[in-house]
Formats: C-alpha cells, sequence, structure tokens
C-alpha cells in the first residue's frame, strides 16, 4: 500500500494520471548488478503474493538482459564515434604536418644544390679531383636522403587516405641490388656497426620498389637503434614457399613473444 510506505515516490506527469494504491517492484538484476526496476502497479488495493513475485522476477529477468545489452550496445556506438573522430582528427593532423614538410625540404635541396656548385674547369683539370669528387658524392648522398624524406611523406599522406588514389607499382626488383641500395643510403649512420650481406642465388621479387626499400630502411635504421655500437647486422634472403623472404638480423634486446604481433599495428611503440 503506497500511502503507509514511505519508500514511494510520485513521478509527476505519469502517477498523477491514476490514483496508484498498490504496488510491486522487483530489481532489474544483470550478473549481480541491478540494472533498473520493473514496477507494476493497481488503481486497486492488493496485496502480492509470493507468487506474483516469482512470476515478475521471471519477467524482470528476461527485460534485464535487453536493458544492459541496449546499454552496452550504446556505450559502444558512442566509444565507436569517439574512436572515428580521434582517428579522422589524426589523420588530419598527420596530413598537415607532412603537407607543411614539403616546403623546408624543397629548400634544403635548393640549398644543397648552391653548396654543390662547383667553379667550372673550362677545359683544365681539377687541382684536387679527390676533393670534387668527395663533395660531389657528399651532394648525391644529401640528395638521396631528401628524396627519402619526399617518398617517406607521400607513403604517411597515402596511409591516412581513406582510398589510396591508385594500385601499388608492382615491378619485379633485383632483391640484391635493392639491399645494398640502401646499405649505401644509409653509411652514415652504419658506422658504428658492421653490416654483413649474406647474398645468395639472385632473386627478383614482384613488389612495389619504393615501399619495399622504405621497409628494409625502416628494419636497419631499427637495428642500429638498438643494437649495441660494434655489433653485426645481417641482411640474407632466400625463396620460403613460392616467395621471397628477406631478413634483418641484429644483435638488439629482441621484441618479447607477446609483442611479436603489435608491431604490425600503426605507431605501436613498447615502453622502451
Amino acid at each position: 500500500d503506497i500511502k503507509d510506505d514511505p519508500r514511494f515516490l510520485w513521478v509527476r506527469g505519469i502517477d498523477q494520471r491514476r490514483f496508484i494504491t498498490s504496488m510491486l517492484s522487483v530489481p532489474l538484476a544483470w550478473n549481480d548488478r541491478t540494472v533498473g526496476v520493473l514496477n507494476i502497479q493497481t488503481e486497486r488495493e492488493r496485496e502480492f503474493s509470493d507468487a506474483d513475485v516469482a512470476q515478475l522476477g521471471a519477467i524482470a529477468d528476461l527485460l534485464a538482459g535487453i536493458v544492459e545489452k541496449g546499454r552496452q550496445q550504446q556505450e559502444a556506438e558512442q566509444r565507436a564515434a569517439e574512436l572515428k573522430a580521434i582517428d579522422q582528427a589524426r589523420a588530419e593532423l598527420i596530413a598537415l604536418v607532412t603537407h607543411e614538410l614539403r616546403t623546408p625540404l624543397a629548400v634544403v635541396r635548393a640549398y644543397t644544390d648552391l653548396l654543390a656548385e662547383e667553379p667550372p674547369l673550362d677545359g683544365r683539370d681539377s687541382r684536387d679531383p679527390e676533393r670534387r669528387d668527395r663533395r660531389a658524392s657528399w651532394h648525391d648522398g644529401t640528395i638521396a636522403q631528401v628524396e627519402r624524406l619526399d617518398r617517406l611523406v607521400d607513403s604517411i599522406l597515402a596511409s591516412v587516405r581513406v582510398v589510396p588514389d591508385q594500385p601499388a607499382a608492382v615491378a619485379p626488383p633485383d632483391v640484391e641490388e635493392l639491399v645494398r641500395e640502401v646499405i649505401g643510403g644509409l653509411a652514415p649512420i652504419l658506422g658504428r656497426h658492421e653490416v654483413v650481406i649474406a647474398a645468395g642465388v639472385r632473386l627478383h621479387a614482384l613488389a612495389d620498389p619504393p615501399r619495399l626499400r622504405q621497409m628494409l630502411e625502416h628494419l636497419v635504421e631499427n637495428a642500429v637503434k638498438y643494437a649495441p655500437p660494434g655489433t653485426h647486422i645481417r641482411i640474407d634472403w632466400r625463396m620460403a614457399e613460392g616467395t621471397v623472404r628477406i631478413g634483418v638480423q641484429d644483435d638488439g634486446p629482441g621484441i618479447p613473444p607477446e609483442w611479436r604481433e603489435r608491431i604490425f599495428e600503426p605507431y605501436a611503440r613498447r615502453d622502451t
């Protein structure tokens, strides 16, 4: 009887539409947690029995699952929307930053060309051909790294596009030639490590050469970063079930087994 129970609370706009005399309330329980309350109200006085409580409790158990699943679905949709917004903001930020990198890269290239300018020989021999050749190699190496940064910018921009502009341009590059090009381009940072190229059978692999070069550069740079100075970095390749498998091995700390799948996630990095 609601008149004799101080726990009853009138709900404006609902309970005032009719005169309520008796009420039975059972909890909506889900996994030992109350997610709501089911109320049965009568306008005439009624003494609810244990059987009434049991029947309403059975209905409440069904409703509790529906209510909780609806709440979980709503939370999941909200989280998905938040993650989508975060991902969109990340993509826009990356696109903005990489786009802004193009101008300073162009300036660096221009200044590099200016610094590399040599006076014309006008038919005479250079007084220091070795120095001239060394400066030319430095210029070529610098330009190669600028071009590498350009490719990296293009790759980052392509990674944040929802639909790629075009499919990968597949070609059959010579694996050994490509590896040696990568090692030559990274020579300035390899001085404290000994690079061992385990050349085997000459192989050609169907791949996107700029992307393959980029992956090799990342793997070798990672080895330089984490392997102690004076240690070896070994690069080899072989046929494996109809594909070319390229390996980059170093003497660094390695990757824990539980993290070996995560290395393929974008921007994944362990604490150390």
